[in-house]
């Protein structure tokens, strides 16, 4: 391990008391009477710490600091689409232990959140066997909670008014700058999409449907669910389940 010559400013104390963040972090969670294996990066030890835990479908929660001010980032994932389940930032190292601590236990998400509040909930759940109805009903979830914390209304009415229709439902969903768009497998490998996307404009309540991403205009509509109408008279009959989208 390779302690940087001339440390970030930042993180200097850390660099000179204890060589890596991990090892910070393991002081730390020993102050509180915990007891987190913390795995020291390689590439970067003063800015970047890891730990894993017994839930074979997550991946190791990572823990990283800011460049810009001194604050660190938390970020678990689930380990087939490696799409976040908690993330999370705070000035707080305490906290940052306390979610470690949590997530080292395998403990569930909501009571990730509940053993540090700064933890963020992104929507999505375990899914162990990584079924793909049960990833893209996930998937749903989490559009609806990003949605539901962005200052884009229209935006939530067009996630909502489209999770309400079972056709569009049952199709894993995505997007893209913002645009809904919809696709036969799950991630890491999305495949077949479907031919329309949609799209609302920001604090505006006026929709477009598109042909494909960015293709020709179908329709403009005034509301959420005349968009999601447009869009279902345009879906390829037949689409079938969802399937894996497994490398």
């Amino acid at each position: 391990m390779a302690i940087p010559a001339d440390p970030d400013p930042l993180y200097s104390d850390i660099a000179a008391a204890a060589g890596s963040l991990g090892a910070v972090l393991r002081a730390v969670a020993v102050e509180e009477g915990l007891s987190v294996p913390f795995t020291v990066s390689e590439h970067d030890p003063v800015r970047r710490a890891s730990v894993a835990g017994p839930v074979p479908h997550r991946t190791p929660l990572d823990i990283t600091a800011w460049a810009v001010e001194r604050r660190w980032s938390i970020r678990g994932c689930e380990s087939f689409q490696d799409l976040a389940l908690v993330d999370g930032d705070t000035q707080d190292l305490v906290q940052v232990v306390r979610a470690a601590q949590a997530w080292h236990d395998g403990a569930g998400l909501a009571d990730i959140q509940r053993a540090a509040p700064f933890a963020h909930l992104t929507g999505r759940h375990d899914v162990p066997d990584h079924d793909p109805v049960e990833l893209t009903e996930s998937e749903w979830q989490h559009l609806l909670t990003e949605a539901s914390e962005s200052d884009w209304p229209s935006h939530l009415a067009l996630i909502e008014a489209s999770y309400a229709e079972p056709a569009l439902r049952a199709l894993y969903p995505y997007t893209s700058h913002w645009t809904l768009r919809f696709a036969r497998t799950t991630r890491p490998r999305l495949a077949g999409d479907v031919a329309v996307c949609l799209a609302a404009a920001y604090r505006e309540d006026r929709y477009t449907v598109n042909a494909q991403y960015m293709g020709e205009v179908l329709a403009e509509t005034t509301t959420a669910v005349e968009a999601v109408a447009t869009a279902l008279r345009h879906l390829p009959p037949d689409l079938g389940p969802v399937m894996s989208g497994a490398l």
